[in-house]
């Protein structure tokens, strides 16, 4: 296994005196050269006087510098480009405030959203939609709100949806969101992790915002830290939180249809192969990368490789499935190029990938139907008992 990647290559630490967190990895959509990263601390009161907002996007064939400098208001918890603008970024602040970039006229902000109308907690996740103007995208936060917005106008969000999964509307009752997917072959749909461990599915094409939340899905005992479709069946999607990695089927509810084992340390992110459909890669709180193949083989990692010495915190992989950048705590950037026997879809792989999903998914939704019938009946004989112990208290009267 040793041969599968190849000797990674490092990006200078964050620059600054005070390290910050790699929070977030975006690669440029048009050429695998460029990676914009986020840079934040995310520890509750750790912002010291002296620490920097600023984050970074680094041209691979010079490492040691950054090639552009972003200064936001508030530091940035996440970054994206825009896959139809690759000179267009936006990033969602630590202070709720949503802002973009556009690469040709420096570091400063094109424009940032009001206070009044942004979130109230960091805004962990930032997608670009698929529409005609490019220009609009949505967020999340652990305010428990997804807005959504255009850059052409962020005076104010263009839609708000309040993640209360009683369908009541209720901020108060609001999942903070910490991970927001969306896959573009999917347009009405997204997905939302929360801090809770439960996801939320939505539709934002339904007509009212209690029907905008679909279904939720609850398997992880702390937060959500990855939340992602597999590229190859997009009704099956990967949750990264506490010691596991969980695979789930839309077409189930109650439970994941397949999972790692319990890791002794946290798992911090995760995401599918873009070019096989088993291949999943997790990162951890030791600083571990571990590549699964699970047709390959289930209870371990196909791979487990030592990154850094401290945490890893955020994974992106390139586009063409051969690149994969891994962001520490410390803020230093380690990219490692994957060996074609990982990234080359294999003979009758698909075939094979598509009857263990579909076998899973089928297993699970008999022990579903099962667990039903056992609770019906459960409740149908308690029932009959108290019906029984009313029916005899008043024969004692």
């Amino acid at each position: 296994c040793r041969d599968l990647l190849q000797p990674p290559c490092s990006i200078s630490p964050d620059p600054n005196v005070t390290k910050r967190t790699a929070t977030h990895l975006s690669w440029h959509p048009d050429t695998c050269k460029k990676l914009a990263v986020a840079y934040s601390s995310l520890e509750f009161q750790q912002n010291t006087k002296d620490m920097s907002f600023d984050s970074y996007i680094w041209d691979l064939e010079n490492p040691n510098k950054p090639e552009l400098v972003l200064k936001p208001s508030s530091p940035l918890v996440c970054l994206e480009y825009n896959p139809k603008d690759s000179h267009v970024l936006v990033g969602g602040c630590y202070n709720g405030q949503l802002a973009y970039w556009d690469t040709r006229k420096g570091g400063l902000p094109v424009e940032l959203s009001t206070v009044e109308v942004s979130h109230r907690d960091p805004v962990y996740g930032a997608v670009w939609l698929q529409s005609k103007t490019g220009t609009e995208c949505f967020s999340a936060s652990t305010d428990g709100q997804v807005l959504w917005w255009d850059i052409r106008k962020l005076s104010e969000p263009t839609e708000t949806l309040v993640l209360d999964i009683t369908r009541k509307g209720l901020r108060e009752n609001a999942l903070g969101a910490v991970t927001l997917e969306f896959e573009p072959t999917m347009p009405t749909k997204f997905m939302v992790g929360t801090e809770q461990g439960i996801v939320i599915a939505c539709n934002r094409k339904a007509k009212t915002p209690s029907e905008k939340i679909t279904s939720t899905y609850s398997g992880h005992h702390g937060p959500v830290y990855a939340l992602s479709r597999n590229p190859f069946y997009p009704k099956v999607f990967l949750t990264v939180g506490d010691w596991t990695a969980r695979i789930w089927s839309e077409e189930t509810k109650e439970s994941s249809i397949m999972w790692t084992k319990y890791h002794l340390s946290y798992l911090t992110d995760g995401c599918w192969s873009t070019v096989r459909p088993a291949v999943f890669f997790t990162t951890r709180s030791d600083g571990t990368l571990d590549v699964w193949d699970f047709l390959f083989k289930q209870k371990d990692p196909s791979l487990s490789l030592k990154v850094c010495d401290e945490p890893l915190a955020s994974l992106r992989l390139q586009d063409n499935g051969c690149v994969v950048g891994c962001g520490s705590k410390l803020g230093t950037i380690t990219l490692l190029e994957i060996s074609s026997g990982l990234c080359t879809l294999q003979r009758n792989e698909k075939t094979l990938a598509t009857a263990m999903f579909e076998r899973e998914t089928k297993r699970e939704k008999i022990l579903e139907a099962r667990h039903r019938e056992m609770r019906l009946k459960e409740r149908a004989r308690s029932e009959g008992l108290g019906a029984g112990g009313a029916g005899a208290g008043g024969q004692r009267c």
